[in-house]
C-alpha cells in the first residue's frame, strides 16, 4: 500500500489559480519598469515581449502625451502657428527618415551581437552610429537654420504663415542633433535589450519640454513671450537634457551596454557594414516621409484650415501610433536577438504574437477616434473651418488601423533582421507608386479635395500590410546577414 507522502508525489500539479498568475503578471510589470538583466533569447516568449513592450509603450506614450500638449498650446496661437508648426515637421521628416533609418541598423546590429553574447562588439556598433549620427545631423542644422524662410516658401507657405514661424522652423532644423542622438542613442539601448534606459532618457526630455512650453510660449513668470518660436526653444533644450541623460548611462555603466574607453575609435569594417545597413534603412524610412512631405503640400493648396486640421489630427493620431510602436520595437529587439542566438523560429513566432496584439490595441482606439473624432479636434481648436478637416482625417485614417496593426510590426521585424531591402521595394510601390497618384487624383480630377488625401493614406498603408504580409511568410529575412 503507498503512503501518503508517495500518493501526493504522484499526483499532477495543481493548476495555478488566477491570483498566482495575476501575482506573476504584476511581478513581470515591475521589473519591466524598474530594469531586467532577462536573457531575451531563452524562457517564456511571452514574458519577454512583456519585459520589451512595457518600457517601451510608456516611452511612446510619453512622447504621444508632449505632441498632445504641444499643439494644444500653440492651436491657442492661431491656425498660421499650427500650420507653421506643420510645414517644419513636414521638413523635419526628412531628418527622421535619416535618423530612423541609422536606428533600425543600429539596432540591428546591436541585438545581432548581443544574441551572439558579445557585448564588446555591440558597444563598437553603438560608437560607430553615433559617428554616423554627428556627421549627418551638422550639415543639415547648419543648412535648416539658414534657409528655414526659403524653406517655408517652397512648401507654399503663405506670408502670414512665413512671418510667423520661420524662426520656429530655424531652431528647431538646427538643433537637429537633438533629435538624432536621443534616437539613436535609444535605438542602441532597445538592440541590447535595455528598453527601460531609453524610456527613461525620453521621459526626462518630454517631461522637461512640457513644463517649459507654456512658460516661452506664453511669458509665465520670468521668461520672456516667445510665441511659438518658445515651443522650438522648449523642445531643444527637453531633448538635450534627454541626450546627456542618455551618455551618463551608456559610459557610466548603468545599462545593459557600457561604451569603453577601448570601444573609443573607428572601425572601419564595422562603420561600412552599418552604412550599407543604414543607407537602406534611410531610403526605406525617406519614402514615407517624403511621402508625408507631398501630401502636406496637397493639403497646403486647399487653404491653412485644411493644413490645421490635418496638422492637429495627425498629433491626435500619433497617440494611437507611438504606443503601437513600442510593441513594434520589441519585435525587432527579439528578431535580432534571436537570429543571433541561431532560433529564427522563436524570433518569428513573436512577430505573429505581437502583431495580433497590436490589431486588438489598434481596432479598439480606432472605434474610439471614429465615435469621438468631433469632441477630440474640439478640445484643440474652436475654429469652425478647421473642426470639419480635422475630424475627416481622424476618421478616414483610423478605418486602415487593423491592416496597420500588423503592417507596422512586420517592417519592424524586417528591420530586426538586418533585412532593410525588403521595407523599401515595399514602401516604394506603396508610398511613391499607389500612394501619391491615387491622393492625386482623389483630391484634384475627383474632386474630393483634401478629403480625397485622407482616404489615400488609408488605402495606402492597407496595402502596404497585406504586401508585407507575403514577403515575411517567404522567410528569406531569416538568411539576412549583418
Amino acid at each position: 500500500m503507498s503512503s501518503p507522502a508517495s500518493v501526493r508525489s504522484s499526483l499532477p500539479s495543481p493548476v495555478p489559480r488566477p491570483e498566482s498568475k495575476w501575482a506573476a503578471l504584476r511581478a513581470d510589470l515591475r521589473e519591466a519598469v524598474r530594469g531586467t538583466q532577462q536573457d531575451f533569447t531563452q524562457g517564456s516568449l511571452g514574458r519577454a515581449i512583456v519585459l520589451l513592450s512595457v518600457p517601451t509603450i510608456l516611452e511612446m506614450s510619453m512622447e504621444s502625451l508632449f505632441g498632445i500638449v504641444d499643439v494644444f498650446w500653440v492651436a491657442s496661437l492661431g491656425p498660421d502657428a499650427v500650420a507653421a508648426v506643420g510645414l517644419t515637421e513636414g521638413l523635419l521628416t526628412l531628418i527622421f527618415a535619416a535618423a530612423m533609418g541609422l536606428c533600425m541598423g543600429t539596432t540591428a546590429m546591436v541585438a545581432r551581437r548581443i544574441g551572439e553574447k558579445d557585448p564588446a562588439g555591440a558597444a563598437v556598433a553603438a560608437v560607430q552610429s553615433i559617428l554616423l549620427g554627428l556627421l549627418i545631423s551638422l550639415p543639415i542644422g547648419l543648412g535648416g537654420a539658414l534657409f528655414a524662410p526659403q524653406l517655408f516658401r517652397l512648401m507654399g507657405a503663405s506670408p502670414e504663415v512665413v512671418a510667423t514661424g520661420s524662426s520656429f522652423g530655424a531652431i528647431m532644423l538646427g538643433g537637429n542633433a537633438t533629435i538624432f542622438l536621443l534616437f539613436l542613442v535609444n535605438a542602441i539601448f532597445r538592440g541590447a535589450g535595455d528598453a527601460v534606459s531609453a524610456m527613461r532618457a525620453l521621459w526626462i526630455g518630454n517631461a522637461i519640454n512640457l513644463l517649459l512650453d507654456p512658460c516661452l510660449i506664453f511669458g509665465l513668470g520670468p521668461f520672456p513671450e516667445m510665441g511659438v518660436t518658445g515651443n522650438a526653444i522648449a523642445t531643444n533644450i527637453g531633448r538635450g537634457i534627454g541626450v546627456l541623460y542618455q551618455v551618463s548611462v551608456i559610459c557610466r555603466g548603468r545599462g545593459r551596454l557600457t561604451i569603453g574607453r577601448e570601444q573609443l575609435r573607428i572601425d572601419w569594417p564595422v562603420l561600412w557594414r552599418l552604412l550599407k545597413v543604414s543607407l537602406s534603412g534611410m531610403f526605406q524610412f525617406l519614402i514615407p516621409m517624403a511621402s508625408y512631405l507631398v501630401l502636406v503640400r496637397m493639403v497646403s493648396m486647399f487653404g491653412s484650415a485644411a493644413l490645421a486640421g490635418y496638422t492637429i489630427a495627425l498629433r491626435i493620431i500619433i497617440v494611437a501610433i507611438l504606443p503601437a510602436w513600442g510593441m513594434c520595437n520589441a519585435a525587432a529587439t527579439l528578431v535580432g536577438q534571436n537570429l543571433g542566438a541561431k532560433q529564427p523560429d522563436r524570433a518569428e513566432t513573436s512577430v505573429w504574437r505581437i502583431g495580433f496584439y497590436n490589431m486588438v490595441f489598434l481596432c479598439g482606439v480606432a472605434v474610439t477616434f471614429i465615435t469621438f473624432a468631433e469632441p477630440m479636434i474640439q478640445f484643440f481648436t474652436r475654429d469652425s473651418s478647421v473642426i470639419p478637416f480635422g475630424v475627416d482625417c481622424l476618421r478616414m485614417v483610423s478605418y486602415g488601423y487593423g491592416f496597420y496593426a500588423y503592417g507596422m510590426v512586420l517592417v519592424q521585424a524586417f528591420n530586426g533582421a538586418g533585412d532593410t531591402n525588403t521595407p523599401t521595394i515595399i514602401n516604394v510601390f506603396c508610398y511613391w507608386l499607389f500612394q501619391l497618384p491615387l491622393a492625386y487624383v482623389l483630391s484634384q480630377p475627383l474632386g474630393l479635395g483634401a478629403q480625397g488625401v485622407f482616404l489615400a493614406i488609408t488605402l495606402a498603408e492597407s496595402v502596404l500590410a497585406v504586401v508585407s504580409i507575403f514577403f515575411f511568410r517567404l522567410g528569406r529575412w531569416k538568411e539576412q546577414q549583418i
